[in-house]
């Protein structure tokens, strides 16, 4: 090991380390070792281990990088590829080089923050589905697809991810309006529960809130809903809800096949819908033959007494008719 080129080397990094790499913090610059804090942001935060070789420069530096947000594969993978960088310029100094590789890479690859993410939401994805990195606008291309049925998007991942929730842009669907608006709705409410605190506190044992990442909740909740909404029949008549070719699905919210979506995510005909809410029994409120919840639906928020009102009233116009009928005949 030339000791005196070492120490010169030692000395430069000192020098210029935190002027040329942005964003870096020199902890250690010793023989032994030289660790060095590069943050961009909390979550994009990576702490290099640089150790000399016996026969520094003519072999490459050992390098370790150490994360407490990035995934250990990622950084395996940037470990190589600084390693690999270190053996194209064997006999010069080499440090330098090797941290301003991290911070290039740190700034190049925005997505790498959901590293771990992408590769769980790409084991959900089936051949008929796509999943696009843009690197450059920090961003995903999205399309999911069952049937002939499809869902895109555009899925923005800001730089203070994940302390700032996923958004979507330039949806495009072929899935009635309703389940456009089921869609980015609950996505976005997906994102925000993420990110902000629930307005109830939590109980003085349990641990304060702490901003999570949103961007697999919100894909998987798309990936799921895609998949299974076409395949979904009406709680009341057992008939597809939505037709095979989605050319022929309904888009007057009014008609009588339009899909309507209860609170427990189970479809209805609107028309069934309209029946079974207005037909006994009653008591305990209108509950999904399905799965047993209570169905709440704006179209038709009555109350029991209202509702049994309602249905003796027109059990007596309908007698009242049949004897009307009876005595013509």
């Amino acid at each position: 090991m030339s000791m005196g080129l070492i120490d010169d080397e030692l000395q430069e990094v000192s020098k210029l380390c935190q002027h040329v790499i942005t964003g870096s913090k020199l902890v250690s610059c010793v023989q032994t070792m030289v660790r060095v804090e590069i943050r961009r942001t909390t979550f994009k935060h990576i702490v290099a281990c640089i150790q000399f070789p016996s026969d520094y420069p003519f072999s490459p530096l050992l390098i370790e990088l150490k994360s407490k947000t990035l995934s250990d594969k990622l950084l395996d993978g940037l470990t190589n590829v600084c390693e690999q960088e270190a053996k194209k310029i064997i006999g010069k100094p080499q440090v330098l080089t090797v941290l301003k590789l991290i911070r290039n890479f740190i700034d190049e690859n925005p997505l790498s923050c959901c590293y771990s993410e992408i590769s769980a939401i790409k084991k959900d994805l089936t051949e008929a589905d796509e999943l696009k990195l843009k690197q450059k606008t920090s961003s995903l291309s999205l399309k999911v697809s069952q049937g002939e049925y499809y869902f895109r998007t555009r899925i923005l991942v800001p730089d203070a991810y994940p302390e700032h929730s996923i958004s979507l842009e330039d949806v495009e669907t072929n899935f009635p309006p309703l389940f456009q608006r089921y869609f980015v709705g609950q996505s976005k409410e997906i994102a925000r529960q993420c990110i902000e605190p629930p307005l109830k506190p939590k109980a003085k044992n349990q641990a304060p809130f702490r901003p999570t990442p949103s961007l697999q909740p919100v894909v998987s909740f798309l990936v799921s809903s895609v998949k299974q909404i076409p395949q979904e029949s009406c709680q009341l008549c057992n008939k597809s809800c939505l037709p095979q070719d989605p050319m022929l699905a309904e888009t007057s919210e009014n008609a009588d096949s339009h899909v309507e979506r209860v609170y427990c995510s189970h479809l209805f005909h609107l028309q069934c819908l309209i029946t079974y809410m207005k037909t006994p029994p009653f008591q305990g409120g209108k509950k999904c033959p399905t799965c047993g919840q209570r169905i709440y639906h704006d179209k038709l928020r009555v109350s029991e007494k209202v509702a049994e009102d309602r249905w003796a009233h027109q059990q007596a116009r309908e007698r009242e008719l049949k004897e009307v009928t009876e005595f013509l005949e």
